[in-house]
């Protein structure tokens, strides 16, 4: 009997994974191992539709129903991983048999970073990252007066759009000089500022939280200017760090995630690492994405060598948020152009172009679908721009790919 492709996390790259060998034949049986149980879910709505929504009108987060897993021989087995043994190729799982493997693929994604703040286990203290969360935010929102929201990334701005839509009085602290400064430019930081204060958000920026205070549950928040915040409910985004835990008590290599080659082994030849959880090779540098584009296309990526087709990962990384509605739609990570352009035209939304050396590398684009679009395949071609060009009247990107 062929040993099983076993999955550890049924989350976005999970679940791709476990499609896309199927679909190119992959004939192993296929386990889904996820200690939450249930059928695989989707978490990007959980910060967007699903919290801004009613509960009666929330999206499904299911990708697929049961009967999906049925069809194609995937078994969704609920277990906690707690620890892998590389040489006899077997998972131990917290009160259960141990599940053996012939390759192994660690999804294990992310956890929240919790802040060392006097006063962070409060009640009324919460974060986001599962669906269990998201519904009790949900409801929490529903009944709170002043939300404070700590973090101004995306996931921390999602949320005070569904916080004002549901009515709370939003206040957003982020100890950076400007909002999403990690991954945007100031073009667009700007502009999201102005979004969520024409919806009644308050963010302050370049200030910290020293302490939450209450007695037993939350009440004021104290920031670094000495003033105190009322709050019904904190809500705390302050990015993640990857799950390493079982790759690292293994023996696997890890370097600010699972470290993978460019086809995305890891340092054991039977087990692969995807998505959040995986750190891959570019160029002389490594890098760790969190984004649903990054799970599924390194799940791609390693189905299509487990059927016989090796590559190398070399996808165009996207990124999207949505608050108040404006979307805001990312080709590449952003580190700093050295000559960004800025186009507008009318059309409604905007676009930045980054370059560095003279060609293009990020384009940011809020409102503007057709530009995304043009970007994700300009960008993966060898096609080549100019600032000079981009500058020039009636300029449009999607003139370049045919769009």
């Amino acid at each position: 009997m062929i040993a099983p492709v076993v999955v550890i996390g049924a989350g976005h790259g999970g679940f791709h994974l476990a499609l896309a060998y199927r679909e190119l034949g992959g004939r192993a049986p296929v386990v889904l191992l996820d200690s939450r149980g249930g059928l695989p879910v989707q978490r990007p709505p959980l910060s967007k539709a699903f919290l801004a929504a009613p509960a009666d009108r929330a999206p499904r987060l299911e990708f697929r129903p049961s009967e999906f897993y049925e069809k194609r021989e995937i078994r969704l087995r609920r277990g906690m991983a707690t620890a892998i043994d590389v040489v006899r190729k077997t998972v131990a799982i917290a009160g259960d048999d141990p599940q053996e493997y012939g390759h192994l693929v660690l999804a294990t994604g992310a956890r929240n970073r919790v802040p060392e703040i006097p006063g962070i286990t409060l009640s009324g203290v919460v974060g986001l990252r599962t669906p269990e969360d998201a519904t009790g935010l949900r409801d929490a929102l529903m009944r709170a007066g002043d939300v404070v929201v700590i973090g101004g990334g995306f996931i921390g701005l999602e949320v005070a759009a569904a916080a004002a839509k549901h009515g709370g009085r939003v206040t957003v602290i982020e100890a950076l000089d400007r909002v999403m400064s990690r991954v945007v430019s100031a073009p667009i930081s700007r502009h999201f500022e102005a979004v969520h204060a024409g919806h009644g958000v308050v963010i302050r920026t370049g200030i910290g939280v020293t302490a939450l205070h209450g007695e037993g549950r939350v009440r004021e928040v104290e920031l670094s200017d000495g003033s105190l915040l009322p709050a019904d409910l904190v809500v705390v985004g302050v990015g993640v760090l990857p799950e390493v835990d079982l790759a690292r008590d293994s023996g696997l290599a890890v370097d600010n995630g699972i470290a993978v080659d460019a086809t995305l082994l890891t340092s054991d030849a039977s087990v692969s690492a995807i998505g959040d959880c995986a750190s891959f090779p570019v160029g002389e540098d490594r890098r760790r994405l969190e984004s649903v584009q990054n799970a599924a296309d390194h799940a791609r990526t390693v189905a299509a060598r487990l059927t016989g087709d090796p590559r190398r990962y070399e996808a165009v990384p996207w990124f999207w948020s949505e608050q108040h509605g404006s979307k805001l739609q990312i080709v590449g990570v952003p580190t700093g152009g050295e000559d960004d352009v800025v186009r507008a035209d009318g059309e409604g939304g905007f676009s930045v172009l980054h370059f560095a050396g003279g060609a293009l590398t990020v384009v940011e684009s809020v409102d503007r679908p057709a530009d995304h679009a043009a970007a994700r395949r300009l960008l993966g071609s060898s096609s080549r721009i100019s600032p000079e060009r981009a500058r020039a009247h009636g300029f449009r990107l999607a003139d370049l790919v045919g769009a």
